[in-house]
């Protein structure tokens, strides 16, 4: 009888040490587990109602990557639709565009009901390129940021992207503890996330080159955030001042736009010179240009075809009628290409502000 007894007194304490076992199991891997969600960062973490983010953008795909910033208003979220009402403002070069974005809650897509201008179609793809980039690899709820491994880059030859360190990082904005989110691709392409903001603080990015120095593929820095509607930017014609250089498409040619006198008035004889350099900055001889000047509304005013820079640099003059915003279209070709034949045309768009 005291043999029963001791056995079931035995089997007892086993089955309540083997279910403490399980409870602590369980309590650990729930601490592991919410620890890991702690630690998860993905596009629009951290965002709150009634605040607001100004960056800096430059893109490749806008203004042949010429800079431009844009305020973010996350005014209120619209739980029916799930999305943010987020009022938002660019300034390009002295010009103000207004719009609102509607953004998604799983990855902050700009969604096809933002009631947005036709004019700022352009700087919403700008945004979806740049700032929500990184949602391709980490819509809500993330990933941790100590992973070894967030994806890989959709291209031939593509590395991982993952993150690799921590560092601090100094914007307008102010300094910030962030991590590290890398690829390589040619070269080391850095993007700086702060665990509970819900856009990179700072990013710096190259496009694919086949020689010489990648062109950027987009950069991004916080200039400013707060509580409470921002100021709202107003519009004022800023005087472009030379020198002006792009890069062609492909990254082949840059380009060079002077002029003088250097303030552009409308009325008076303006001297442009041209200067064409390849990836590695040597002047490209044997070279002719298509230098076209073009209103605001993109209707041409004059068309020179085969203009000559036999040792890659060229000259042309013209008169603006009117005070405005111009645009000029200079078009590369050298000894070895053809209007005809080349696939691509290796071309640069330069928007002057004429007062």
């Amino acid at each position: 009888m005291l043999h029963k007894k001791s056995e079931k007194k035995i089997i007892a304490f086993f089955l309540i040490f083997t279910l403490g076992t399980m409870v602590l199991q369980i309590n650990h891997f729930m601490g592991t587990v919410n620890a890991q969600s702690d630690n998860n960062w993905y596009v629009g973490k951290g965002v709150k109602p009634n605040t607001y983010y100004t960056y800096q953008i430059q893109n490749e795909d806008v203004n042949q990557g010429q800079p431009f910033t844009m305020t973010l208003y996350f005014k209120d979220h619209n739980d029916t639709g799930q999305y943010w009402n987020v009022p938002t403002f660019v300034v390009d070069r002295g010009q103000v565009f207004k719009g609102t974005l509607h953004l998604s809650d799983l990855d902050m897509t700009a969604l096809g009901s933002s009631p947005i201008p036709q004019n700022m179609s352009k700087y919403r793809g700008g945004y979806a390129t740049s700032l929500d980039w990184l949602s391709a690899y980490v819509p809500k709820p993330g990933q941790s940021l100590s992973s070894l491994y967030w994806g890989k880059i959709g291209s031939i030859g593509g590395s991982q992207i993952a993150p690799v360190g921590s560092a601090k990082v100094t914007t307008p904005a102010g300094t910030f503890d962030t991590t590290i989110i890398q690829y390589h691709k040619g070269v080391d392409n850095n993007i700086y996330i702060v665990k509970d903001m819900p856009f990179p603080v700072k990013a710096l990015t190259y496009a694919e080159s086949a020689a010489g120095t990648p062109p950027i593929q987009y950069s991004v820095e916080l200039q400013a955030m707060g509580t409470g509607q921002p100021p709202i930017p107003k519009s004022h014609l800023q005087p472009t001042m030379p020198p002006l250089t792009l890069t062609t498409p492909r990254g082949t040619y840059h380009v060079q736009l002077l002029w003088t006198p250097s303030i552009l008035k409308a009325g008076e004889d303006i001297n442009f010179g041209v200067v064409i350099t390849d990836q590695n900055n040597n002047l490209v001889p044997n070279t002719s240009y298509e230098f076209k000047v073009m209103d605001q509304n993109n209707k041409a005013l004059t068309d020179l075809n085969n203009q000559q820079a036999l040792d890659g640099t060229g000259k042309t003059t013209f008169k603006f009628p009117s005070p405005g915003l111009y645009h000029i279209y200079i078009s590369v070709q050298t000894s070895t290409s053809s209007y005809m034949t080349d696939m691509f045309a290796e071309f640069v768009i330069f928007d002057l502000n004429v007062t």
